[in-house]
């Protein structure tokens, strides 16, 4: 208890730092997820396409043309070579087509007149391009068979009108099971420099010449002084961690009402208790207090670069990924892309997120294990 008391004494004397960068690192989650909401969703959009018809408007053309602008913006540019020039290269339009003179009378001979085209080359343009292909493939293999014009655009028209119909076979909320897996890997960098931060502070105050000379002449042994201290240490990392879920429950919502809510809470319990840990060998390394700042960028900023937290797994080089085996930040980030994509929720299916949860844990263990081997040996020198 003696631990314990003189924990929550310096606790108290440093809590204002603390509690403002506990609010700073909670804060800073909550913003990064809403942000997130804005870019990981996909909205279709319509290609900008400027036409430059030299035929007559009627039959095939005048349906080419109605198809086109059915499906894209359609935009209207002075017809000069300088001004449809200047259009394409400032982004104003993203394809144009050039029909050719004649075009529908020498389609209907089955000649296969060439369309000319301009391209920004960007995605817009590739989509336009697929659209005028899809037409033209199509009119081609019934110009062959019928020789109706009026019959020729109603079975063109017919083919293009049809849309493959998609049915959905998982039931997975895919874009709040998005959301939980993007709060939870930035709870990566929060947590572990909360914990860095706040246990590295309290130790270095344990550090100093008079409670460390009380500490060797006591009875208490290093094993007990220690375990207490990480006991201690591990009381406000769990407020931390109980902040973390708090919040994502407001911002993430009914997703973690579930088993895969269930799951990531779990989860990230079990990385808390390695958070600390590292923390607390850290704690006993750093002597000086005006170290914490730099530690914590380089142990939190650094794991969480490396591991994913801010860039997606898939995003970074096979290398980095390779390094990041030796931190936990990899198992507990790697949790996290398996749980938003768990379709069933069985004991088979988290096997994978047990052993790696197993991972965090001896990773634990050999970080308690190291501290007081060091413990001791500081003691002894001491």
């Amino acid at each position: 208890m003696t631990v314990f008391k003189t924990f929550l004494k310096v606790l108290n004397k440093s809590k204002m730092p603390i509690i403002l960068y506990t609010v700073i690192l909670v804060f800073f989650g909550a913003f990064n997820m809403q942000t997130s909401e804005n870019s990981t969703n996909f909205v279709a959009s319509k290609p900008d396409i400027l036409i430059i018809n030299k035929d007559k408007e009627e039959g095939v053309t005048k349906n080419l043309i109605k198809y086109i602008k059915e499906n894209s913006n359609i935009k209207e540019i002075e017809n000069n070579e300088q001004a449809i020039n200047d259009a394409l290269f400032y982004r104003e339009v993203n394809y144009i087509i050039y029909i050719p003179e004649n075009y529908r009378e020498e389609f209907l001979k089955g000649e296969n007149p060439e369309i000319e085209i301009k391209s920004t080359g960007d995605y817009q343009a590739s989509l336009a391009e697929m659209m005028l292909e899809r037409y033209i493939k199509i009119a081609n293999t019934y110009e062959r068979n019928t020789e109706n014009e009026e019959e020729l655009i109603n079975s063109i028209n017919e083919v293009l009108a049809r849309q493959t119909q998609v049915q959905i076979t998982s039931k997975l909320d895919t874009d709040n099971l998005s959301k939980a897996s993007f709060f939870y890997n930035f709870a990566n960098y929060s947590i572990l420099a909360g914990c860095v931060y706040v246990i590295c502070l309290v130790l270095s105050s344990f550090k100093e010449e008079k409670i460390t000379k009380r500490t060797i002449i006591s009875s208490m042994n290093y094993r007990k002084h220690n375990l207490q201290l990480l006991i201690s240490n591990s009381i406000f990392a769990i407020i931390l961690w109980i902040f973390y879920i708090v919040l994502s429950f407001i911002l993430v919502g009914e997703i973690m009402l579930t088993m895969h809510g269930l799951i990531y809470i779990l989860n990230s319990f079990i990385f808390t208790i390695c958070a600390v840990t590292i923390a607390f060998l850290i704690g006993n390394l750093v002597r000086n207090k005006n170290a914490i700042n730099g530690i914590v960028n380089v142990v939190a900023l650094g794991s969480s670069f490396l591991c994913g937290s801010f860039v997606p797994l898939e995003w970074l080089p096979d290398t980095v990924i390779k390094i990041a085996h030796i931190l936990p930040s990899y198992y507990y980030i790697s949790n996290n892309e398996m749980i938003s994509k768990l379709e069933i929720v069985n004991f088979e299916t988290i096997i994978p997120i047990l052993i790696n949860m197993i991972i965090i844990l001896i990773f634990s263990i050999v970080f308690i294990i190291t501290t007081n081997i060091i413990s001791r040996y500081k003691r002894k020198m001491g």
